[in-house]
């Protein structure tokens, strides 16, 4: 699993990331960029390759390993992004942070967007990525194994549903459970915009999206894109792409 998600980042950052945050930043290349929540470091290798200043940080020390494996030379480290202390531990500034589908799994974001201004350098860009809380996948179901991955929706049933209906799919243990945290955790679109304002971050480009990019990798549909229309994004929006920046 950790192969295909190593290289589905790869081709993700190759035909969509990279072309993006080059039309929206006009010295992209010469951006020192830091990925939190990195996993096996496939955006990474792409940027580091191209001759990028890059670095990550992972909570997970296996997912670390692995993007020391496939590039020993990238700076890749374990920590989290909540810790009072990460800031010392990097020791650094970035002109761009990204966050691909990580913000909604981090519990204490005030933390989180504390440590990224310090972080960040003074007009500096963020980017966020991530599944609105109440929108079709959030609970992250599709990585399941039965029928339950094209439910959608699934998480915002009952706690007691949740689990009946996935043991009576045979669905496994982690799948249900995750379901259930993903939502309890799970970060709204008003809520985003709460905590980018608080913290002083302007908009660059916001885009909300029916069919998310990386649907294209992985399930061969193209994006479409969803208008922003207060309560109907939260549900309808499969996604939600913004780049910030630092005033």
């Amino acid at each position: 699993m950790s192969e295909k998600h190593y290289f589905e980042q790869v081709e993700h950052t190759q035909s969509y990331l990279v072309p993006f945050f080059k039309k929206q930043i006009h010295n992209f290349e010469q951006l020192k960029i830091l990925e939190v929540g990195c996993a096996e470091g496939g955006f990474l290798d792409v940027l580091y390759e191209l001759g990028m200043d890059v670095a990550g940080v992972e909570l997970s020390p296996g997912r670390v390993e692995i993007a020391k494996q496939k590039n020993p030379k990238m700076n890749v480290m374990v920590g989290d992004i909540t810790s009072p202390n990460i800031a010392d531990e990097i020791n650094d500034q970035f002109d761009l942070i990204v966050l691909r589908d990580v913000i909604e799994h981090i519990p204490d974001r005030n933390a989180t967007f504390k440590n990224i201004s310090k972080l960040l350098k003074p007009g500096g860009f963020l980017f966020v990525s991530f599944p609105p809380r109440f929108s079709g996948f959030a609970g992250h179901q599709q990585v399941g194994r039965s029928v339950l991955r094209y439910l959608p929706y699934y998480h915002l049933l009952p706690n007691f549903l949740i689990k009946g209906l996935g043991k009576m799919l045979n669905e496994r243990e982690f799948v249900i459970k995750n379901a259930i945290h993903n939502y309890k955790i799970g970060l709204s679109i008003r809520a985003f915009e709460r905590y980018y304002k608080s913290s002083g971050l302007e908009v660059v480009q916001k885009e909300l999206f029916l069919f998310r990019p990386l649907y294209k990798i992985r399930f061969n549909v193209n994006p479409r894109k969803f208008p922003n229309i207060p309560v109907l994004r939260e549900v309808f929006a499969f996604g939600c792409e913004t780049l910030l920046k630092k005033t």
